[in-house]
């Protein structure tokens, strides 16, 4: 007999972890509260347009191909992609600055604003590189089971190596003076939801990963991830039921025994939790005992990422004046903004993500017409000092407008909608259980990293496992992929 795993959310981990566990010979059970896969890599169809939900940036390539090889097929069959460059454009005012992953444009552009960053650049590249390599071997592809695993001298080595006091922006600033190269350099902490300016620096490898491996486009947007993992699974024999919100994670004697939904217990060896961990261990561990130190109170202490508020906008007319699919605007005052966020004040003056998949891919919305996906970051529900509603999105989408006006090619953006949707940190919180509407979990803070990070297999539980944004190794689909693969690796360890 084939020893049982449930799965709960088929959210990215929970389907990389579906498959792997089939694949080694389980038989898997996912269960998910929406209708479709994905979690967060979510789709939106409205109005003739299609939009990614969430992440839209693909990194790191190899990594969403190693699933599907790892089930002895072509990659190509299920997530066709193709790479994209110029990577994207970042707007300070009226002024663009085109950035690419070619190093002869690299170096064009760079030597244009200034020849001693694009020395600094190429000390930074190698600088990150030797820490990524090391973080790679040594941190975000293993396991803390035991405070051993991280408090022996070998690790504490390698540890010192990674020198993550510093954070991200300060770190940028010793090879870069620029203020518009520094920020096109730290920002991108905001892809995991911790501010450049005090994101351990380590985070500057998220750059790196972009100028040294490329920015890449799925066909069909993000979304194909989620239903080529999900038609992979059901190819190896795995078995999925949409509409089942997981009520409870059934506990005997500190052993997960299977689930319960509705009235209905579920029985199997092993459970495989994909949920927000915060709201896992909160809600759907009753068990006391089983907790550990994450009371329910300690899961209200912990710091949380920033969140989203997105705007799905169908457009009357193609922005061919805008050259690039993925483009940032930045505010006049990024620090002060910044600041804004993590403190929960509104946003006078925000930055946002623009993101036009139907550049690369015209089936994205109808004919001679465009969608634009309008990311900004803002406050996670426990940070932020105002309330969620019809004002508060109206005066956002007041401020993306005002500012896009003075980009070439946007000047009538407000009269050129022809379709409207949102998402809101309530949004992310009611949807996809993201606790306190935290996108990206829990903060990648130092004492919320690596060992101090909630760990794959449940400390106080035997035969639970954990995976997903927050929990080692941490946020961003790559990463999460990798999470899916260590839990597995845990639960593998246990059984054998």
């Amino acid at each position: 007999m084939k020893k049982t795993v449930s799965v709960i959310g088929a959210g990215v981990a929970g389907l990389a972890s579906a498959i792997r566990l089939q694949h080694a010979g389980y038989d898997v059970t996912l269960y998910e509260k929406e209708a479709v896969p994905g979690g967060k890599m979510n789709q939106l169809k409205k109005d003739g347009y299609t939009f990614d939900m969430g992440p839209s940036l693909v990194m790191m390539p190899s990594i969403y191909k190693e699933i599907f090889e790892l089930a002895g097929k072509n990659p190509d069959d299920y997530i066709p992609m193709q790479r994209v460059d110029p990577m994207y454009s970042a707007f300070f005012g009226d002024e663009e600055i085109s950035v690419s992953s070619d190093l002869t444009k690299i170096t064009e552009e760079m030597e244009n604003i200034s020849d001693k960053d694009m020395a600094g650049f190429l000390s930074y590249l190698k600088d990150i590189y030797e820490r990524f390599i090391v973080a790679k071997n040594h941190f975000i592809q293993r396991p803390f089971r035991n405070a051993s695993d991280f408090y022996n001298p070998k690790m504490i080595y390698q540890a010192l190596k990674l020198k993550t006091f510093d954070s991200a922006n300060h770190s940028i600033g010793k090879y870069i003076k620029d203020k518009r190269l520094q920020q096109i350099l730290s920002f991108q902490t905001l892809y995991i939801g911790v501010s450049p300016n005090n994101g351990p620096s380590l985070y500057t490898i998220i750059p790196m990963i972009e100028y040294l491996y490329g920015i890449w486009f799925i066909e069909g947007g993000m979304h194909t991830m989620a239903s080529g993992m999900e038609k992979l699974f059901l190819e190896l024999g795995g078995k999925v039921n949409y509409n089942s919100p997981v009520d409870e994670i059934l506990i005997e004697n500190q052993e997960a025994k299977g689930i319960k939904i509705d009235d209905e217990t579920i029985l199997s060896d092993f459970v495989m939790c994909n949920a927000d961990f915060p709201y896992a261990i909160k809600n759907l561990v009753k068990d006391v005992k089983s907790k550990g130190k994450y009371t329910d109170k300690k899961v209200d202490q912990m710091k949380y990422s920033c969140s989203c508020f997105i705007m799905y906008l169908g457009m009357d007319k193609k922005y061919s004046q805008v050259k690039n699919m993925h483009n940032f605007v930045f505010a006049k005052d990024l620090d002060e903004n910044l600041e804004d966020i993590f403190s929960g004040d509104v946003l006078t003056d925000p930055s946002f993500y623009v993101y036009m998949g139907s550049k690369m891919d015209p089936k994205l919305a109808p004919e001679g017409k465009e969608g634009l996906y309008i990311l900004i970051p803002v406050s996670d529900l426990s940070t932020s000092k105002y309330e969620w509603n019809e004002e508060t999105i109206q005066y956002y989408r007041d401020r993306v407008f005002m500012k896009l006006k003075n980009i070439k090619g946007f000047e009538n953006i407000e009269e050129e909608v022809v379709s409207e949707s949102y998402m809101t940190p309530i949004d992310w919180r009611d949807k996809f259980n993201a606790y306190n509407g935290a996108c990206f979990g829990l903060q990648p803070t130092l004492t919320q990293s690596n060992h101090f990070r909630p760990q794959a297999k449940a400390k106080n539980c035997e035969n639970l496992y954990f995976t997903g944004s927050s929990t080692h190794p941490g946020a961003g689909v790559p990463i999460v992929l990798t999470s899916a693969k260590i839990a597995v690796e845990e639960l593998l360890l246990d059984d054998q």
